[in-house]
């Protein structure tokens, strides 16, 4: 079936954001979210690893002289080392933002949402993974915190994804783009 314009109505296009009876609105978009989730996620873990083996001796590495340095530490709390008596509480906060950007992840056709979800996915459970598997105990665990900036909390790999992911998710509400792709705009116009 065509519609005005000659463009194709069927919803088996992989840019259709009514995917009724599909459990994905696009699997393009979940694909990449997965794709950016999974190979963010595998750089915290490799790099916690490696940071565990390597700087456990005490020893700071610098990087780019005084502006990056290598300085391995453990977290307990959140952002900041804010929160350190709640890792308990932190760790299902964690449990259940991971559920909500998996859940939300059905819906995605827009593919800097789905970026920007994946980022946040990584960073999510990259940081929870450490709470979970990590000294002391499950859902008590330290997070690896190692990269180090003047005047600035040490951190890692799945602190970076979660704020670049949160940066492309407000990118795109500021433009008024929704995870299925369309514009705030468009429902304005149509009324």
């Amino acid at each position: 079936m065509q519609a005005a314009r000659g463009t194709s109505v069927d919803s088996s296009d992989s840019g259709s954001a009514d995917r009724r009876g599909s459990f994905l609105a696009s699997r393009a978009a979940w694909v990449l979210f997965a794709v950016v989730a999974a190979v963010l996620y595998a750089a915290d873990q490799l790099s916690k690893r490696a940071a565990v083996e390597h700087l456990s001796r005490g020893e700071d590495v610098q990087v780019v002289g005084d502006l990056l340095q290598l300085h391995l530490t453990r977290n307990p709390g959140a952002a900041f080392s804010l929160g350190t008596q709640f890792t308990i509480v932190l760790t299902c906060l964690a449990i259940c933002a991971t559920a909500v950007v998996l859940w939300a992840s059905r819906n995605l056709v827009d593919r800097v949402w789905a970026a920007g979800l994946g980022c946040l996915l990584a960073g999510i459970t990259g940081n929870l993974t450490d709470r979970m598997l990590r000294e002391p105990t499950p859902f008590r665990g330290h997070v690896v915190d190692f990269l180090q900036l003047p005047n600035w909390p040490i951190f890692n790999v799945a602190d970076i994804a979660i704020n670049v992911g949160a940066g492309l998710i407000l990118l795109q509400v500021f433009r008024g783009v929704r995870m299925d792709g369309t514009r705030h705009r468009d429902d304005e116009d149509a009324a």
